[in-house]
């Protein structure tokens, strides 16, 4: 009998696969405790994961300080604008009694339509979207505070408001540089949860004040933070974190705005009728260092931010001074107690080397001349000489810097320049002295000026008047007069002013600053006519100049330091700067009651216009009259209407008053040496179109005095300059 073989084989599939099972198990345990017990999963941090995902953090903005001139008027300032957002979606509405949004579409388009100027169908067809929510625009866009209060009185359902805040500058293009500008930059932030955009702004000051403060403006923002469920609404009972924002400082500037609009108004008269490439205008408290003006052209509106140059011209502006630094070269030659004014030197040429030094006629010069009338005669030979025969090199340079030539000044202005004063060979030394191939700020020309009005002793600039803390009131800083020691002895100064006056006073035709002459004020003043330098050479045009006034007044007590400059006019030189420096002489000093020694005297010429609407135009008349105006009267009635200045304006004796009345025939008067201002308001009265040829003062008008106005006449009148000036005024002082 055969015995079967039995043959047993091993099953391991079962096994594989078990052991396949306990690898996964244990892979999944081992992510499990990971998950649980790790602090931080691929790189996150879980407790801040989780509490992120379910916590808000809103942004509380500080509401950024505002910029004031110094009597508290503002500058620049917050706006707040607002757009109209209609929610459309049903689920914000838990409550149908307390609805949270539209609900009747028809009732809210047909309400809203007057307020935001567009039609009811344009609103409903915005309202009939489906969408959660929906911007009611063009016409809810951008509105006021009033017209969002008068919607808000409404109490319509799902309306809401969208604020944006903005910079804002009530005065447009004043002061613009020294006050700069701010912008609002905008970023959108989506909320990783609800996934939901909201907008988040900041807003940076980027020039001028606005960005030499940009942190104490700013303030410090706060924030809101609080837990919220899925549907992304508040968690009740929950803690809140609130940190309340710190609003910014208000900056108060020492900007007179009343002097500011006279420079602004000066420059902008000036620059549209000589077209030069810029012409600016600072003024300085001659008493204190405050900056109470400072305007040039071209400007910008930090509005609309038009600006093409991003240069403070009274800080950042470089450039060679001419002749305004024999003041400084006189100074120090003086200063040094070998100066000798009734010596005497030949004018016109004066050779250093291979280097000839000209006067600025032509080098023709004005013959043996004293080293007094040389500065009279702004001669650049005479600073030649003076440099030979009384001061040396390590003199000129020692006395610029201290009077504070080549560094800053401190004041508190963004970029400010330094300029240059670097000079070596005689014949730089000799340039240097007479303002060329030296360059020296705006500001730095105030800051010297102010060694002579204040005795020998030199003020710092300063711009900012007081810092105050919103939140507190404190005063967080306060400007201040700062006075250096005596740098100059006061003889020295004595012999300065009287040579300053000399230049605009003096009889003598070679007198260099007759133009500036104003009857009834002691101006001391140097002018300056510097080449300008581009391109490796000296630009050699007609008109390729620098012209400058640098100057104050009152002679023996100077209240006000003026610097006037203006670069490459389309014609008249240093005319281009006459008109407007004496205007501005001539305003401040009315302004402030300069040349009145007593309050007496103040009154006596001074007066305060009432109201003389339907006033007796004879009793009026007869009034200012005794008080000394010129008035005009236009109208053959009984009754005032109108009156030019308005009532509350101080006018002094032989100012112009303009009376309408209410007659029906309106007679031309006599237009001869009036102004374009004057014309403009006998235009406006008479209402009739004025077409001007010219410019300065009328010598001549299309409608002869006395004749009676209708509608189809038009008047034209020619302007003429009251000065004629001489064709060496051109050239290089």
């Amino acid at each position: 009998m055969k015995t079967r073989k039995v043959v047993t084989k091993s099953w391991n599939f079962p096994k594989k696969l078990f052991r396949l099972f306990l690898v996964f198990i244990m892979a999944l345990y081992i992510q499990l405790c990971y998950l649980t017990l790790s602090p931080t999963i691929y790189g996150k941090d879980m407790k801040e994961f989780a509490r992120n995902r379910n916590t808000v953090k809103t942004t509380l903005n500080a509401t950024r300080g505002s910029i004031l001139d110094r009597d508290g008027n503002n500058l620049a300032i917050n706006v707040s604008t607002y757009t109209v957002l209609a929610y459309l979606s049903e689920s914000r509405t838990t409550d149908p009694e307390y609805p949270h949004h539209v609900v009747d579409k028809e009732m809210t388009a047909e309400k809203l339509s007057p307020i935001i100027n567009m039609t009811k169908e344009d609103i409903l067809s915005l309202l009939q979207r489906d969408v959660y929510q929906v911007e009611l625009g063009p016409g809810g866009r951008g509105i006021s505070e009033l017209v969002k209060d008068e919607i808000k009185a409404l109490d319509l359902p799902g309306i809401d408001f969208i604020e944006t805040v903005s910079r804002n500058y009530p005065n447009g293009d004043f002061a613009s540089y020294i006050i700069g500008y701010a912008k609002r930059y905008d970023e959108l932030i989506t909320d990783p949860f609800t996934g939901k955009e909201r907008v988040d702004y900041k807003i940076v000051g980027e020039l001028g004040i606005e960005a030499k403060y940009d942190k104490l403006l700013s303030g410090t923002d706060g924030y809101l933070e609080y837990q919220r469920d899925q549907s992304g609404y508040r968690i009740p009972d929950t803690k809140e974190i609130r940190i309340d924002p710190e609003n910014g400082a208000n900056i108060y500037l020492t900007l007179d705005s009343n002097i500011q609009r006279f420079a602004e108004t000066a420059v902008k008269e000036a620059s549209e009728k000589y077209k030069p490439e810029w012409l600016m205008i600072h003024v300085m408290d001659a008493k204190t260092g405050e900056i109470l003006a400072s305007a040039s052209t071209p400007s910008y509106n930090p509005n609309i931010l038009n600006i093409t140059n991003y240069n403070d011209p009274l800080v950042s502006y470089a450039f060679e001074p001419g002749s305004t630094m024999k003041t400084y070269t006189y100074m120090c030659a003086i200063d040094k107690g070998k100066y000798d004014g009734n010596a005497t030197f030949l004018s016109g040429t004066y050779e250093i080397g291979d280097d000839v030094v000209n006067d600025w006629n032509g080098g023709r010069g004005f013959g043996w001349i004293t080293y007094d009338n040389g500065f009279l005669y702004s001669s650049n030979v005479g600073i030649a000489n003076i440099m030979q025969n009384y001061i040396s090199r390590n003199d000129l340079k020692e006395c610029l810097e201290k009077y504070g030539f080549g560094d800053t000044t401190g004041i508190e202005l963004s970029r400010e320049f330094t300029g240059s004063i670097n000079f070596t060979y005689p014949i730089e030394v000799a340039a240097a002295g007479f303002g060329q191939g030296i360059t020296t700020t705006p500001i730095q020309q105030l800051q010297g000026l102010s060694i002579i009005a204040n005795h020998g002793k030199k003020l710092t600039p300063y711009i900012v008047s007081k810092i105050v803390d919103p939140n507190t009131g404190e005063i967080i800083y306060q400007g201040e007069k700062k006075e250096s020691e005596q740098l100059v002895k006061e003889s020295t100064i004595e012999k300065m002013k009287d040579l300053m006056y000399q230049v605009v006073h003096s009889e003598d035709p070679n007198a260099t600053g007759y133009l500036f002459r104003v009857d009834g004020f002691d101006v001391i003043a140097k002018t300056g006519t510097a080449q300008i330098y581009e391109n490796g050479g000296y630009l050699g045009g007609d008109m390729d100049y620098i012209w400058s006034f640098a100057g104050m007044y009152p002679k023996d007590d100077p209240e006000v330091i003026l610097y006037v400059s203006v670069k490459k006019p389309s014609w008249a030189g240093k005319s281009s700067i006459v008109d407007a420096t004496k205007f501005m002489i001539e305003s401040i000093a009315k302004y402030r009651n300069m040349f009145a020694p007593d309050q007496e005297e103040v009154k006596s010429k001074s007066k305060t216009l009432g109201n003389y609407f339907n006033k007796d135009i004879n009793q009026v008349k007869e009034e200012l009259t005794n008080f000394g105006a010129k008035v005009i009267v236009i109208g053959d009635g009984t009754k005032i209407t109108k009156q030019y200045p308005e009532k509350n304006t101080d006018i002094i004796v032989g100012d112009k008053v303009f009376l309408l009345t209410n007659g029906i025939n309106k007679a031309m008067p006599n237009l001869t040496n009036f102004s374009k201002t004057d014309v403009d308001v006998i235009s406006n009265y008479l209402g009739i179109p004025v077409e001007y040829e010219g410019y300065g003062y009328v010598v001549n008008q299309s409608i002869p005095e006395g004749t009676i106005i209708t509608n189809d006449l038009s008047l034209k009148v020619v302007l003429q300059e009251k000065y004629h000036f001489k064709e060496e005024e051109k050239k290089q002082e």
